[in-house]
């Protein structure tokens, strides 16, 4: 249907198919905006729904790559590039920009009001959240890097990976139910017709993205062909979440940055890869060192910080943008 529209039209394919995969993202984070109006908390708005939404194309991505018999090393690079770039790239830059604060000073936010209620125990909520999802992250890819260790990823590591995603799921979604039985929240009709926005949204990706991956598939000379399918398709992915991160950012929404971004890598790490292993094994070797290493660095980094700072300063976000220039010298040079 699209690719009828876009000739009818006389269209460059290639950017208009960029411009409705990136569009199509911008309307779901405008659709999930609004399910903070419906009855979602926002730290589960970005541990629950923003994850898949953001992290569509990877599991679209997957699935071409396993109807295709695309190539094992081309996915691994895929979730590795994705993981890396949400936690320091997508984390750095917008701390640079305007720092993320999830823990307020105590001399302001900390202060009770005259009922008696406390700003900051929804600061302090938050932060716990992040925690946990940010711890696990830790165990998510130290599973990886044990199950990895032999250099391969079979169908049972496959197994394994996707079980531990979806207990955790499991987890988030009873957490989520807790939290809106004590605030006696529920779910009206506009909630559900955002997600039925966000379904019809979903194929517009699957659309756009197989045309995309079977444009660059096409190329067969410099940077931009299907020897960097891996990394180029990375970036692509990444695309919607950095709209998140600065979008959130500028709302001066740290924990909804952090969750969206930590829980993107979910998707990833480890659904994605324990997708593809169900199908086809995948050797961790090379560059599978070098990237998880510096995801685990990245993922203890957030944890100390949010401790220790409630958040991650402006110097830290430069700390996380140099790290990223450094993987992109490893994995590319």
């Amino acid at each position: 249907m699209l690719p009828e529209l876009l000739k009818s039209l006389d269209l460059n394919e290639a950017p208009a198919y960029l411009l409705i995969f990136t569009g199509v993202s911008l309307l779901m984070m405008w659709r999930l905006e609004a399910m903070l109006d419906h009855g979602l908390e926002g730290t589960a708005l970005g541990t629950l729904v923003m994850p898949y939404c953001s992290g569509l194309g990877n599991l679209v991505f997957v699935g071409l790559m396993i109807s295709h018999d695309g190539a094992p090393g081309e996915v691994l690079t895929n979730c590795l590039v994705n993981n890396v770039t949400n936690l320091t790239l997508l984390l750095g830059l917008p701390a640079l920009c305007w720092g993320l604060t999830v823990l307020p000073a105590k001399g302001g936010a900390g202060r009770r009001k005259k009922h008696g209620a406390d700003p900051g125990m929804a600061s302090q909520l938050n932060r716990l959240s992040l925690l946990l999802t940010l711890t696990a992250g830790l165990f998510f890819a130290g599973a990886v890097w044990v199950l990895g260790e032999d250099g391969l990823l079979t169908r049972a590591d496959g197994l394994m990976l996707i079980g531990l995603f979806f207990f955790w799921q499991c987890f988030q979604v009873f957490d989520v139910l807790k939290h809106n039985v004590r605030q006696r929240i529920s779910y009206g009709a506009m909630f559900y017709a955002d997600l039925v926005i966000v379904l019809i949204c979903a194929w517009c990706v699957y659309e756009s993205l197989d045309w995309l991956l079977g444009w660059i598939g096409a190329q067969k000379g410099g940077f931009v062909s299907a020897a960097n399918l891996g990394w180029l398709s990375g970036w692509l992915m990444v695309l919607p979440n950095a709209v998140l991160a600065f979008y959130w950012a500028w709302r001066r929404r740290a924990d909804v940055v952090y969750s969206s971004q930590v829980g993107d890598g979910h998707i990833c790490i480890p659904l994605c890869l324990g997708l593809f292993a169900l199908w086809k094994p995948l050797p961790t070797t090379g560059f599978f060192t070098t990237g998880l290493g510096l995801l685990l660095g990245a993922l203890g980094l957030h944890v100390l910080l949010l401790l220790i700072a409630g958040g991650l300063p402006r110097w830290a976000g430069g700390v996380l943008t140099a790290a990223y220039a450094w993987f992109l010298w490893q994995g590319l040079g």
